[in-house]
Order: structure tokens, then C-alpha cells, then sequence
């Protein structure tokens, strides 16, 4: 069992906090995390500061959305696997629920003005987050002439060459291996142990959950069915998450867009934006990207019905692996953060992850500000709806609901005022 922590609530009181926590969990995985921070170690004291130290290290090192798998951790901590599955689905809970009916007003109203004009405002907000996402990751993760040459390799691999996400992922990390083969060996670190057979029964019932949805959809609609498919792939893109959303979106947008033609680039960039608006991890954006993607094609079904399955799938593939690897690696948290080859592939990937995220700020710059191409110019008012909300952000320190508001507003007012 996990060591007690400083205080022990009960299950019931750990439950109504996690379960507020999903309405409340804004501003980015940075923002969540401080929030995780401030509220389970400075004030309840249900962790001390080391426990809560070595939880973060072990979810940078996985695939997935960082700030939902350290909830998860610190709910197993608490309580074991129950702890962990009600502090994990009371993170994304009301992000799910929020998102779908989002998605359905923008595919069904997204024409109207208001929308519109929202959508505008937003969207060019969403470019200036890249760009500050880009300068900060960029500062933490280029550190040397190695680092720099694979944010400038990834970059051109995926923009010009149009390698694979996964391919420049792994050969990122194998980068990180080799360079760090004079890496001394880890400390040995006592580490409790897992109860006897729990790894093999998590790995079984999580292969378990993963197969039920899609034997369903395939026995129901066919294997090669868009949603077979969709499912498979929204699955792949989980387990090379690394860098979080900002970098799986330029890959998954120039597959879903260019290769597959499920979506349009406008729709990929309006669902970051709406994302943005929703608590929860901002990789919840792939659950819209599914629902877009079954309203496109809907095939057999009727469009609604098409997109909730499609952006059901797409949740149940994007985040189940999260659970699976927090059950897996927990009892052996200590042990992994304390690998230094395991940290020099990090950084390598992380490196990588700059040039993955360059190459959607540039794809945001052409929707947001070349609507009509190079012919048609730049579209001035979301570059400086865009400039303004960098500048609350980055210089006043605006809360990020408080920017995207403003920008929203100040999208509406250039919709109805002609400018757009």
C-alpha cells in the first residue's frame, strides 16, 4: 500500500474534491497543476511536498495529458485504484460533457454571426497561446546545440518531409539514449512493492476496456467503418502524447485534414479554441476532433448520432492509457524518476516537441491570418485581438478565462461592426 499521507480524508470528502476540481481546473496543465499543488500539499496537506515532487517527474516521463495523470496518481495515493479512477474521471468529467454540447452548437449554429464572430476572436487568442506556449517550452527545453538541431529536425520532418508524429517522437528519445550512454547508474531506491499479480490485472482489464469498444463498433459497423478507424488512430496518438496537446494537434490536424480529409483545418483550430474555453486537459480538443469527424461522415447514422460516437470513441482512446500507465508505474514512481537516461530521452523528446509545436503556430497563422491566402492579405483585427490577448497574458498576467473572454467580445464586435 502507498505511504500514509500527512493527512488521510476520508474516501467520501477526497471524492467531492475531486469532483469540484473538474469545474474548476482552467488554464492550461501549468495553471492545473499549481491548482493540484496548492490545494492537495499547502492546503489540506494530503501530501507532503516530495510525494507531490516525485508524482510530477513520473507523469512528464508518460504519453498523455500531465496534469490529469497527477491527479490520477495523487487520487491512488490516497486510496488505491478507486482513489485514482474518481479523481481521474472527476478531472475530465465535466470537460467531456461541456465540450460535446459545445461541439454541437458550433456544427450546428457555427454559420450564425454570433458564432462566428466568437469563434473569431478566440481563434486568434488561441494563436497567441501557441506562440507563448512555444517561447516557454522552448526556454525549458533548449539547452544545448543537440537540443536545438532536433526542434529544428522535427520541425522540417513534419512540416516539409511529413514524417510520422510517432516516427519523430521515438527517434527523438532514441537521440536522448545514445547521447547519454555515460549516465551513471541510478541509486537504488526503496520502493514498496505491488500487491502480487495487480500488474498483470491492470494490464488485463485495461486491454480488456480498450478491445470491448472496438469489437462493438467493428461487429456493429464494420472494422473498416469510419469509426473502427478513427478509434485506432485516436489510440496511437495517446500512446506518443508527449509535449502535450499543442504538439499531438499539429500532427493530428495535418492527418485528420491533409492524409484523411475528415476534417478542415478551420474546424481543427475552432476546436482548440473551444477546448480552451472547457476546464480539464486541453487534449480533451481530440474529443471535438472525433465529433467533427462522425458530422462530416456520418455514413449509416444520422449526423448527431455519428458525432458522439465518433467523439466518444475518440475520449475513450485518448485517455484510458492515462489510467493504465498511473496503475502500472505508481508503485515504482521512485525508481523511474530516478533513471538519468529515461530523463535524456525526455529532454530529447521535449526538444522535438518545440519544432512539432512551431509547426502548428505556423498552420494557426495561415487560417487565423491568411483566411484568403497570401492573394488576400492579412486579416488585421485578429492579429491585434491576437497581440492584445499575448500581452494580458504574458505581460499584465490576465487569468486565461478573462483573456479568452475579452477576445471573444472583441471577435463579436469586429463581426457586427463590418471588419471581419
Amino acid at each position: 500500500m502507498p505511504p500514509s499521507p500527512v493527512s488521510n480524508p476520508s474516501f467520501a470528502v477526497a471524492a467531492r474534491f475531486w469532483l469540484k476540481l473538474g469545474f474548476v481546473s482552467f488554464g492550461g496543465p501549468a495553471g492545473q497543476i499549481a491548482i493540484l499543488h496548492r490545494e492537495v500539499v499547502e492546503r489540506r496537506r494530503w501530501l507532503d511536498e516530495r510525494d507531490f515532487a516525485g508524482a510530477l517527474n513520473f507523469c512528464m516521463l508518460l504519453p498523455g495529458p500531465e496534469a490529469l495523470q497527477l491527479a490520477i496518481y495523487l487520487g491512488w495515493k490516497l486510496h488505491g485504484i478507486r482513489g485514482g479512477l474518481v479523481a481521474g474521471l472527476g478531472f475530465i468529467g465535466p470537460a467531456i460533457v461541456l465540450l460535446l454540447g459545445l461541439s454541437w452548437l458550433y456544427a450546428s449554429l457555427g454559420s450564425q454571426p454570433v458564432v462566428t464572430g466568437v469563434l473569431l476572436g478566440l481563434k486568434a487568442a488561441v494563436l497567441a497561446l501557441v506562440l507563448q506556449a512555444l517561447v516557454r517550452i522552448g526556454r525549458r527545453g533548449l539547452h544545448t546545440p543537440l537540443h536545438v538541431a532536433l526542434a529544428v529536425a522535427a520541425f522540417a520532418a513534419l512540416e516539409f518531409l511529413a514524417v510520422p508524429f510517432p516516427w519523430i517522437v521515438l527517434s527523438a528519445g532514441l537521440v536522448g539514449l545514445a547521447t547519454a550512454w555515460r549516465a551513471p547508474r541510478p541509486e537504488h531506491v526503496a520502493v514498496t512493492p505491488a500487491r502480487p499479480g495487480s500488474p498483470l490485472r491492470v494490464a488485463a482489464a485495461g486491454i480488456a476496456l480498450w478491445l470491448l469498444p472496438l469489437l462493438a463498433v467493428a461487429v456493429t459497423l464494420g472494422p473498416d467503418s469510419l469509426w473502427s478507424r478513427l478509434y485506432l488512430f485516436f489510440t496511437q496518438a495517446a500512446l506518443v502524447t508527449f509535449g502535450g496537446a499543442y504538439a499531438v494537434l499539429g500532427y493530428m490536424t495535418q492527418h485528420l485534414v491533409q492524409d484523411l480529409a475528415w476534417i478542415t483545418a478551420e474546424q481543427s483550430v475552432a476546436g482548440l479554441a473551444l477546448a480552451e474555453t472547457t476546464p480539464g486537459p486541453l487534449v480533451i480538443v481530440l474529443q471535438f476532433m472525433g465529433f467533427m469527424a462522425g458530422w462530416n461522415q456520418p455514413g449509416p447514422l444520422e449526423p448527431v448520432a455519428a458525432a458522439l460516437l465518433a467523439a466518444l470513441l475518440a475520449s475513450w482512446a485518448t485517455f484510458l492509457p492515462s489510467f493504465v500507465f498511473i496503475f502500472l508505474g505508481a508503485p515504482h514512481v521512485e525508481r523511474l524518476t530516478r533513471v538519468p537516461r529515461i530523463a535524456a530521452a525526455l529532454a530529447a523528446i521535449t526538444a522535438a516537441v518545440v519544432g512539432i509545436i512551431a509547426t502548428l503556430g505556423l498552420l494557426l497563422a495561415r487560417v487565423v491570418l491568411l483566411p484568403q491566402g497570401l492573394a488576400g492579405g492579412i486579416a488585421w483585427p485578429p492579429l491585434v485581438i491576437a497581440i492584445v490577448t499575448w500581452w494580458l497574458l504574458e505581460r499584465r498576467r490576465f487569468d486565461l478565462h478573462w483573456a479568452l473572454a475579452l477576445a471573444g467580445l472583441a471577435g463579436l464586435a469586429v463581426q457586427y461592426a463590418g471588419w471581419a
